[in-house]
């Protein structure tokens, strides 16, 4: 299931940008799921709530809007809801979609950040850093 993968790839995105800002930790995540992108919101939401688990992220709420497909001929201009499974020849000429206008998006579109971070401006950059190996003199 590539929802894991997807939830995961969200997570990292917002955790970078959590640190990078000062944050402490993260409310609710909305997404942009497109219907034609190929993610079940219900599967999603339940691997973003797994894979949060001792995260900045833990105990934030997944938000889905979902996006309608659409798409548009060429020949005649007309645009038209694809639907699920899609419908991607024209109803007035027939003619193949010339393109999706809609319906493909999976994008963060907003983040509620839990109150009480720490403006980036006034923390110090904390470094990861490995132990050095002990290594015994020569004598």
């Amino acid at each position: 299931m590539h929802e894991m993968s997807i939830a995961l790839a969200v997570i990292g995105q917002i955790e970078d940008v959590a640190r990078a800002e000062g944050r402490s930790g993260v409310e609710t995540v909305t997404l942009q799921v497109g219907e034609l992108a190929g993610v079940v919101p219900d599967a999603l939401g339940f691997c973003f709530r797994l894979a949060c688990d001792g995260t900045l992220l833990a105990g934030a709420r997944l938000v889905t809007r979902p996006v309608p497909g659409r798409a548009r001929c060429e020949p005649c201009a007309r645009e038209w809801p694809t639907g699920m499974p899609p419908d991607l020849c024209c109803s007035g000429c027939g003619a193949a979609a010339a393109g999706l206008l809609s319906g493909r998006e999976l994008q963060i579109a907003a983040v509620r950040w839990a109150p009480g971070g720490v403006p980036a401006a006034a923390r110090e950059p904390q470094q990861r850093t490995r132990p050095t190996p002990t290594v015994p003199e020569e004598s």
